[in-house]
């Protein structure tokens, strides 16, 4: 059975080699089948072209991460929050996080964004490796709650 702990593990293992540009470490944290999709919650950003993406497969999927890495700030910082399970059945686990990207700007942290981070990891030999990374980046400005589910009730 998957832990909270081997996700937890998996992931930050990826986050930091993806921000550390260790992208030679990145493919063994992923499936031969992995699928990797990216996007805003709003579809509507400037910079929409630079961060969607809907890839399947390793070579593929790390073609996209390795254009993108490279055209990306450093440092860079992702930490993943609030990682828990959402489903647990054998050789697989769901998960679900958040994300908190961070970049350095005149000496100082700025952040750069936000987001919700849904996925899939599953138990392939002696390691755990991600299967499927859905990265939902937050751009709408936010309102109350019971404004959002009127809006989305009513759409």
């Amino acid at each position: 059975m998957i832990t909270l702990t081997d996700v937890q593990g998996v992931l930050g293992h990826w986050w930091y080699a993806y921000d550390q540009g260790e992208l030679e470490v990145l493919p063994d944290l992923l499936t031969a089948d992995i699928h990797f999709s990216c996007e805003s919650d709003t579809g509507t950003t400037a910079f929409e072209d630079f961060i969607r993406c809907d890839t399947r497969g390793r070579d593929e999927v790390m073609a996209w991460q390795t254009d993108h890495r490279l055209n990306s700030p450093y440092p860079l910082r992702h930490s993943g929050t609030n990682i828990h399970l959402t489903r647990a059945d054998g050789n697989e686990a769901d998960f679900a996080s958040y994300i908190v990207v961070t970049q350095i700007v005149d000496g100082a942290v700025s952040p750069l964004s936000t987001g919700l981070v849904r996925g899939t990891v599953r138990r392939e030999e002696d390691a755990v490796r991600i299967s499927r990374l859905r990265v939902t980046l937050d751009t709408q400005s936010s309102i109350p709650l019971a404004e959002h589910r009127a809006a989305a009730a009513s759409s």
